[in-house]
């Protein structure tokens, strides 16, 4: 090849994505996170607490590219916090570590001008502050408390395949018969063939885990399914939205063929929480 010509592309998938590197990544993060939950499950407290400082770096980093001043010491730190008083205190230590936290960032915006003179969009940047707390460290430790349950490896596991199982889905479905857009102002790639494609993987995926890993009714397997696949699918679309509001592609590039980590976190942390409220209630 000429010195002057340009290097292939690497081939991408039609969500637009370098499909082959998206697939190793995504194949090397899930069995080791299932040879963790398997073996080491409490290591997996440490690996959450990594992952959600690193996505709340990548976010507030975007955020004040486009001028909004979220404090990331007190994020990041609250969000520890928030996901490691869970394992000796449960949700008691989440609830208590996300107020404190929360009135740290109030008043941590109030003396951080950065190089204003005076206080500025403090109501806008407080107000977003405390929703990437409650976007990231507190949905995530949701992911913990259910860790901490008797069975909570399994049940950790279960939602985790879930969400696959509405990735793959919703992926297959909306390449092979996509057509008609769910929201496209928001993610045009997304579609209700790919919705209806999350679906059915989810519940039949719920079906299988639900009866097989943790010994419980098939139904509770139907509700998880169906439960999962609507929040994954709006937690998508809810990053979709901040980064449109960004002009940006990724929150980060961490993460070859997939973006940074919380592009990878999407959906799997209002899920998180759904996870741990159908099986709570009804395991």
């Amino acid at each position: 090849m000429a010195s002057g010509d340009a290097a292939p592309a690497a081939p991408a998938s039609k969500a637009g994505r370098n499909l082959p590197a998206a697939l190793a990544v995504g194949m090397t993060l899930g069995l080791s996170l299932i040879a963790i939950l398997l073996w080491a499950p409490e290591v997996l407290i440490g690996v959450i607490a990594v992952a959600m400082a690193v996505a709340t770096w990548e976010v507030s980093k975007r955020l004040r590219e486009a001028d909004v001043l979220v404090p990331r010491i007190p994020l990041i730190l609250g969000g520890q916090a928030i996901i490691w008083l869970a394992w000796p205190a449960g949700s008691q230590g989440v609830l208590g570590a996300f107020g404190a936290t929360t009135l740290v960032l109030m008043v941590w915006r109030l003396f951080d001008h950065g190089l204003q003179a005076t206080p500025r969009n403090y109501l806008r940047d407080t107000a977003i502050s405390i929703f990437t707390l409650a976007w990231i460290p507190l949905l995530a430790s949701f992911a913990v408390l259910l860790l901490l349950e008797d069975d909570g490896n399994l049940r950790v596991l279960t939602f985790m395949i879930l969400v696959v199982c509405s990735d793959v889905g919703g992926y297959v479905a909306g390449v092979l018969f996509g057509k008609h857009p769910m929201v496209p102002a928001v993610s045009p790639k997304k579609s209700w063939e790919g919705f209806g494609g999350s679906l059915v993987f989810s519940v039949i995926g719920g079906l299988l885990t639900v009866t097989l890993l943790l010994q419980a009714n098939s139904m509770i397997g139907v509700l998880l399914g169906v439960g999962l696949v609507v929040v994954a699918t709006t937690g998508d679309l809810i990053e979709s939205q901040v980064k449109r509001e960004l002009g940006i592609k990724d929150m980060g590039t961490l993460l070859p063929g997939h973006g940074g980590i919380m592009d990878r976190l999407d959906s799997m942390l209002p899920s998180a929480f759904v996870s741990w409220l159908v099986l709570t209630a009804l395991l």
